[in-house]
């Protein structure tokens, strides 16, 4: 009988297994290994802080953000006093379930398959990997990390399958250098609506490889052919590709993340991955980190209500961003003339200050309310079409 079973083995599930291990719970990970994950791989300095990421993982540290508009018009923001740490996702995964491991949890590989109840408990069962055989464990709790479109969710909380998200394509690069546009210190952002109609296209440096793609709702767009365009439009195509990898990635938290008996979801599985900007990495360990905490509560209280501290502890910290980054994407990703607006108020320089800021240490700046009432004038003037869409 374990007090926990963590089903995903991505940045969240493995911090919540990781987390509770250390506490001293029983706990098994399911994963189903040898997935990788199409991400852009972008963690925040507070990522690394909270989370003890060694320098060993960081494969770049990018010191500029680049945004492009549908015109090409360029604006390049510094970071100043900090980086954008990018990882891997390919070794990165496997460093956090290695961890969770070294702290006491238990590895299993396969695919999750349900979850059953008796007069003895709960049980997961998933598919071994190897044997194929469907195996049986019994848990006091689960934690569904499994991402997005996540099985868990579907099968156990309300409103798990009606979860909105857009699908992400990218392709891995040998990374030449500098070269052409390309700039392996610089992170690159496309606001293009012939890349994508509703989001973004990247080119993020990753070291001695890169990752260069997109993502769209629109199930009419070509992804392989929008990521050829950027390669292209960085000078990429000749590059040797190392892998291709799509997914989807949900761009809304949930309204509930447990079932009230004995689930509780986390990472993509609750929806968390930042509206606009598409971060997943950072908020995937919060929301393994807070459903870890709840599933410890209820375990000391026996309350299941307990398993709703997640939830209130993201939402505490982080739903006014989120809400923020919402009505921006609904604001200026509808169409190139309002992304060609976004890209000139970008420009201005409280934006990227207060921005990078927030970006790094996760949180919204307060210390300069002039600065906000400024932002907030200049944007209704570029929604109101005061201020000419190529001017910033």
């Amino acid at each position: 009988m374990y007090d926990v079973i963590v089903i995903g083995g991505g940045p969240s599930g493995a911090t919540a297994a990781e987390d509770l291990a250390r506490e001293g719970r029983k706990v098994a990970m399911i994963d189903r290994a040898g997935r990788i994950k199409p991400c852009g791989g972008a963690i925040p300095p507070r990522a690394v802080r909270d989370f003890n990421i060694p320098d060993s993982q960081i494969v770049a540290r990018i010191n500029t953000a680049r945004m492009i508009s549908p015109t090409l018009r360029q604006v390049d923001i510094p970071i100043e006093d900090g980086y954008v740490g990018m990882v891997d996702r390919e070794h990165f995964d496997e460093f956090l379930r290695v961890r969770a491991a070294d702290a006491g949890a238990e590895r299993h590989t396969g695919t999750f398959l349900r979850i059953d109840r008796d007069s003895q408990g709960t049980h997961v069962i998933y598919r071994d990997k190897q044997t194929r055989d469907e195996v049986r464990l019994s848990t006091k709790l689960v934690i569904g990390a499994d991402g997005a479109r996540s099985n868990v969710a579907k099968q156990e909380v309300p409103g798990g399958d009606k979860i909105p998200y857009v699908i992400a394509y990218h392709e891995i690069i040998k990374a030449p250098g500098k070269i052409g546009s390309y700039d392996p210190a610089r992170c690159d952002v496309i606001y293009d609506g012939k890349i994508s109609p509703d989001f973004y296209g990247w080119v993020f440096p990753h070291g001695d490889s890169a990752s260069v793609g997109m993502g769209t709702e629109n199930p009419d767009v070509d992804l392989k052919q929008a990521t050829a365009d950027l390669r292209a439009a960085s000078g990429l195509t000749d590059c040797e590709t190392i892998r291709k990898e799509g997914a989807p990635i949900p761009l809304k938290p949930m309204d509930r993340w447990d079932n009230g008996k004995d689930v509780v979801l986390a990472g993509d599985a609750a929806g968390v991955v930042a509206p606009s900007s598409g971060e997943g990495i950072f908020y995937a360990m919060v929301g393994g980190r807070v459903a870890a905490t709840a599933a410890a509560a209820c375990l000391a209280s026996g309350q299941v209500k307990d398993l709703r501290i997640a939830r209130k502890l993201f939402m505490k910290d982080h739903k006014a961003v989120f809400k923020i980054l919402g009505a921006m994407q609904n604001a200026y990703y509808r169409s190139d003339e309002r992304r060609e607006r976004f890209v000139s108020l970008c420009h201005d320089i409280d934006v990227q200050k207060l921005t990078f800021e927030a970006y790094m240490n996760k949180e919204l700046v307060k210390a300069r309310p002039m600065a906000h009432i400024k932002i907030g004038i200049k944007n209704l003037m570029h929604l109101m079409g005061v201020i000419p869409a190529t001017r910033a």
